[in-house]
């Protein structure tokens, strides 16, 4: 589990495609790292699976390269780097899984103040509530008060815009989005209490 604070950002340094997937290595401060750990990587749970000096790389299956942005990685992406949530830690954004629910499209950036509104399909933009959390490329945010014709907003603040990708995103730009978990579990509680397996 994690909690969208991103601790670092990562600089991609090779994709190398395999038989069933890819491996991608990756450049970072973060240190203490250890094979085996979990890292949300641009809001993806990856697993470490190697580690060389200052780098990382971790092994991508299909079906992520298919439903996030990592089918787009190249040599010198920039990634949101953040670690698992340890026991006793402050859990200082939301719950955040690092299960990417599909990837939306940056419609509009405003630099005044520092907002990006995004482009989401109707069957997730149905979890996403006004003024409720939400994560773009790993960071939790939370929804401006109006959603509608397809979008949603954040407002980003000046440290997360300086200190994560997301001040590098520009229009067109695609991101990945996990949605409110307990949206999702309330729908599929609400079809059980209706006999239904199905919302």
């Amino acid at each position: 589990m994690f909690t969208g604070l991103i601790e670092s950002v990562g600089v991609v340094r090779s994709v190398r495609k395999l038989a069933r997937g890819a491996r991608i290595e990756i450049e970072t401060e973060l240190a203490d790292l250890s094979p085996g750990e979990s890292v949300a990587v641009d809001g993806v749970c990856q697993t470490v699976a190697e580690i060389a000096r200052n780098r990382f790389s971790c092994d991508v299956l299909p079906e992520t390269l298919r439903a996030t942005t990592f089918g787009a990685l190249r040599a010198g992406s920039r990634v949101n780097l953040e670690r698992a949530l340890g026991a006793l830690a402050r859990l200082g954004g939301h719950i955040v899984n690092g299960h990417v629910d599909g990837t939306g499209r940056v419609a509009r950036i405003s630099r005044t103040p520092r907002s990006i509104e995004i482009a989401l399909e109707p069957a997730l933009l149905r979890y996403v509530a006004p003024k409720g959390p939400v994560a773009v490329n790993g960071v939790s945010l939370t929804a401006g008060p109006e959603i509608r014709g397809g979008r949603f907003t954040v407002f980003v603040i000046p440290h997360t815009w300086d200190h994560t990708n997301l001040g590098g995103l520009r229009t067109g730009s695609a991101v990945n989005v996990e949605v409110d978990i307990l949206a999702k579990y309330v729908e599929r509680l609400s079809a059980a209490a209706k006999g239904s397996d199905r919302p």
